[in-house]
């Protein structure tokens, strides 16, 4: 949740606060997010 909250703001990455370093950080933080999800999906398909 809170890399999708970083990648909405780095979308107003002209702002000065806010800047466009946030998109590939908010995509980091997203993935560490997902990953353990991915994995208990992808575990419970195979079985």
């Amino acid at each position: 949740m809170f890399g999708v909250l970083l990648m909405i703001g780095g979308v107003f990455g002209f702002l000065p606060v806010l800047g466009f370093w946030m998109i590939p950080l908010g995509a980091a933080v997203a993935w560490f997010d997902v990953k353990p999800i991915w994995h208990w999906v992808t575990r419970r398909n195979r079985e």
